[in-house]
């Protein structure tokens, strides 16, 4: 990585979207499935277009009761249904405000799902490029979506975690788990990590190579956005 690429998850209700937004170069925007309405999209859509941000769609199962990290049993027709809906709200909020929708990445255990499950995967893919072949699909280094998003032609944006711990296989410890959310410190070290030797420790101590694109961070506290401060300090970005 030249310049350190950020991303986070925006629109889901916490009151730091504000300060978070100059920080980052994309958000991803809670379009209806687990949070968010037309009203925090146009807030979050508005933010984006005054700070220079790219645009990104973040769809999930349609559960708001569960915030979207709970696995759903949908048949292919009512997921694609629901995410086109979704994928449509969104920007229909950007139309309106004069700008595009750039990417996808979903949300929570449909992220998680898709990284698994190559069905998913490609059921997700082909679905975001019949609704716009243009948008980009925002999916974990390594992962199942990022082979679906490439096979259908879409441009893919490889993404890795700041403040989360992974699993030998890649993939990312269950939140349910001791250690799975970093601390300041070992944030900060998985970054560097990332930027300089191209890839992190896994929980068993493991080193697992990442190519990432872009970088996840959480800002939906104060303590997260404080790391989301110092991460932006420290690191390059994109002139």
């Amino acid at each position: 990585m030249n310049y350190l690429a950020l991303n986070a998850d925006l629109g889901e209700g916490y009151e730091y979207d504000a300060a978070l937004m100059p920080l980052i170069d994309a958000a991803s925007i809670a379009c209806g499935g687990h949070a968010g309405g037309v009203d925090s999209m146009r807030e979050a859509v508005q933010l984006a277009r005054a700070n220079g941000v790219r645009i990104g769609a973040h769809p999930s199962y349609p559960d708001r009761e569960h915030f979207g990290r709970v696995s759903l049993q949908m048949s292919d027709p009512k997921l694609v249904a629901s995410l086109t809906a979704q994928l449509w709200a969104l920007k229909a909020v950007c139309i309106e405000a004069g700008v595009s929708v750039s990417y996808v990445k979903p949300h929570g255990a449909l992220y998680n799902d898709a990284a698994r499950d190559p069905k998913l995967a490609a059921l997700l893919a082909q679905s975001v490029y019949e609704i716009d072949p243009s948008l980009a699909l925002m999916a974990m280094t390594g992962s199942e979506l990022v082979k679906a998003g490439e096979a259908v032609g879409l441009t893919v944006i490889r993404e890795a975690f700041a403040d989360r711990a992974y699993l030998d296989d890649g993939s990312l410890a269950p939140r349910s788990e001791a250690g799975a959310v970093l601390d300041d410190i070992a944030a900060i070290a998985q970054v560097e990590s990332l930027w300089r030797q191209g890839g992190v420790y896994a929980q068993n101590g493991d080193w697992l190579p990442l190519v990432a694109d872009s970088v996840c961070i959480h800002g939906d506290n104060a303590h997260a956005l404080k790391f989301a401060q110092t991460l932006r300090k420290r690191f390059p970005r994109r002139v």
